[in-house]
């Protein structure tokens, strides 16, 4: 049976222990944790707190994170760009492993100029993917590689981009970002789905609004409704993550407003996957 959750950046503005009270009232059933969630960065990663939050809202565990990636590139031309976004992905893969996380999505990068990845992001590509194999094996974590926006500099976007690096790395595991994908067509969302199901562990779920963005609501969505119809007749039973963007509504809501809406995509999820 899937796990429903939610991105702790819906909660972009509340402290961790706040976010952890809001996921668990909104009856959803996980989390994914950004590392990058302000009052956990800004604080200098204090583990200890996330721990403790944990330990209150066992409803919520196993949870998964989110490895840094808000203005890091681990493919980027600028060496020492390249080398603190290793590391910090590296760093987020044995934190998850410490707090008895379940899985660890990671950005793959991109070329740094707005350009068609070359020989050379391809190397770097390569040496990140080391890096990860080598934390993955000393680690109990599945490190799941995410599919991003269709962008010309992008490495990894499309299902042929994914199952080509999942057939290279048995050990990797894949995040299906569906709002990503839908940005190229719904057909193919489901070549994401024929393709990597077998290796999918999380999917962040969100639709595309009427701007062509994604990381919109999904219910009342028809497009969404066919993409999780998919997943649910294939048989997925990962985790499904909701990745919302609060800014995409015409003003702030609050957090009794943000559950209440946690509630109603929770009740789209359920008609689909119940």
């Amino acid at each position: 049976m899937s796990r429903i959750a939610i991105s702790t950046m819906f909660f972009h503005e509340y402290p961790c222990d706040q976010i952890f009270d809001y996921v668990a009232e909104s009856g959803l059933e996980g989390l994914e944790f950004w590392v990058e969630t302000p009052d956990f960065w800004l604080r200098g990663l204090p583990e200890d707190d996330l721990v403790q939050c944990i330990a209150e809202h066992p409803e919520l565990s196993p949870i998964t994170i989110h490895a840094p990636s808000l203005d890091l590139n681990p493919c980027s031309i600028n060496p020492r760009i390249a080398t603190i976004s290793v590391d910090y992905t590296v760093e987020a893969i044995q934190m998850a492993d410490r707090i008895g996380a379940d899985v660890v999505t990671v950005h793959p990068g991109r070329r740094t100029a707005k350009r068609y990845p070359s020989a050379y992001d391809y190397r770097r590509f390569e040496d990140y993917i080391d890096r990860l194999r080598e934390a993955a094996e000393q680690t109990r974590v599945r490190v799941a590689i995410e599919n991003l926006e269709p962008r010309v500099n992008t490495l990894l976007y499309t299902a042929d981009d994914a199952v080509e690096v999942l057939e290279r790395e048995p050990w990797l595991w894949f995040t299906l970002d569906m709002g990503h994908a839908m940005m190229i067509s719904i057909d193919e969302v489901f070549r994401f789905i024929d393709l990597c199901i077998d290796r999918t562990a999380n999917v962040h779920v969100s639709t595309l609004g009427e701007n062509g963005r994604p990381h919109h609501p999904i219910h009342g969505d028809p497009a969404a409704t066919r993409v999780l119809a998919e997943l649910a007749d294939r048989g997925y039973d990962g985790y499904l993550t909701l990745e919302l963007e609060d800014m995409v509504f015409p003003a702030p809501l609050s957090s009794e407003e943000k559950i209440v809406l946690l509630m109603r995509e929770l009740e789209a999820l359920d008609a689909v996957f119940s």
